[in-house]
């Protein structure tokens, strides 16, 4: 009887610790539409509790609120739009984070593990003086979480004992969020004055019609083995006849091939699609980082001894430049 009633104590504690907790996830987002990642992040705060946040902040980004107020697990979206947001510039939103933070006294500060969420969180967390926790894979609890270590070959298990807890999440260890069925309330926030210490002038974005390379289901990358940038064509005729994504090794992407914002590895961008061919990739470890998690890994390559095969659940060992055409000839029929 004892032991029933401790039981049930520490299941009452837990929950009481569990809805005394509040998440704010900073949304990243291009003023129209939300990033996947930022889904996987809301995900990943559920966890924590029930009373889950979502800062927006940009300029005319009203159809931004508009979506995450529908998604499941939101409660409330905050938010704040000035043109010193243009850009999402770290130096404009950490100052807006901070005044959040201090209106509502959230435990947790998250966001995705994206070239966003990596350039701004550890700038708020040093601002409030506490360590951030980078790349997460889960949650144990509410001062609790798993990263990997060692280009993903380990997990890390890290208690954090900090006030606030900040943290990036990995979005290819989370589901995202259902888009619909939440009915979160939306309130505006006031914007800091701007700290002018840099300022947004534009981007130039490829242009593609192909799925971007972290949400494609998809995705067709290539190593050193495709020898020239121009022989990426192979790579792009074969991602057209499978609706994919197209990628790039590191070693593909320092020889100047391709550009760096598609490379896939440790230090790119992290993929798990239900499918990943990897063509003329050796398969080194930071590679392997970025894509191991994928559903199925195909991998095509002349080397039968290539680590890449190790992971592979099917392997070709051929000449990519018989094989791919090939395989875009039967795509065809």
């Amino acid at each position: 009887m004892l032991r029933a009633i401790q039981r049930t104590n520490l299941r009452t504690s837990s929950s009481l610790i569990r809805r005394f907790q509040s998440t704010l996830v900073v949304a990243e987002h291009s003023n129209d539409t939300l990033t996947p990642v930022t889904l996987s992040a809301i995900t990943a705060a559920s966890k924590l509790g029930d009373e889950v946040s979502c800062l927006v902040a940009g300029t005319n980004c009203a159809k931004v609120v508009e979506q995450l107020s529908r998604v499941q697990g939101v409660k409330k979206v905050l938010l704040a739009q000035h043109d010193a947001y243009k850009g999402s510039l770290p130096e404009e939103l950490t100052p807006l984070i901070l005044a959040t933070q201090k209106q509502f006294n959230f435990t947790h500060i998250c966001a995705g593990a994206s070239a966003f969420g990596k350039n701004l969180l550890p700038r708020v967390a040093a601002k409030l003086d506490v360590a951030p926790i980078s790349d997460i894979t889960e949650i144990t609890s509410p001062d609790t979480f798993v990263r990997t270590i060692y280009a993903g070959n380990a997990l890390s298990t890290v208690k954090c004992n900090e006030k606030i807890k900040v943290f990036t999440v990995r979005g290819t260890s989370f589901e995202p969020a259902a888009k619909e069925g939440g009915s979160a309330t939306s309130e505006q926030v006031s914007a800091p004055s701007p700290v002018g210490m840099s300022e947004w002038l534009e981007q130039n974005l490829t242009k593609t019609d192909r799925p971007e390379l972290t949400s494609a289901k998809v995705v067709v990358s290539g190593g050193r083995g495709l020898k020239s940038g121009e022989n990426f064509k192979l790579l792009y005729d074969l991602a057209d006849k499978l609706n994919a994504a197209v990628g790039a090794s590191r070693a593909a992407v320092d020889a100047g091939y391709v550009p760096n914002d598609m490379q896939v590895g440790q230090t790119g961008k992290i993929v798990a699609p239900e499918l990943y061919i990897a063509v003329g990739i050796s398969g080194a470890i930071q590679h392997l980082a970025g894509m191991k998690d994928s559903k199925t890994i195909v991998a095509i390559n002349k080397d039968p001894e290539a680590p890449i095969f190790q992971v592979a659940d099917y392997g070709l060992v051929a000449d990519l430049f018989k094989a791919v055409p090939e395989m875009i000839e039967v795509l065809k029929k």
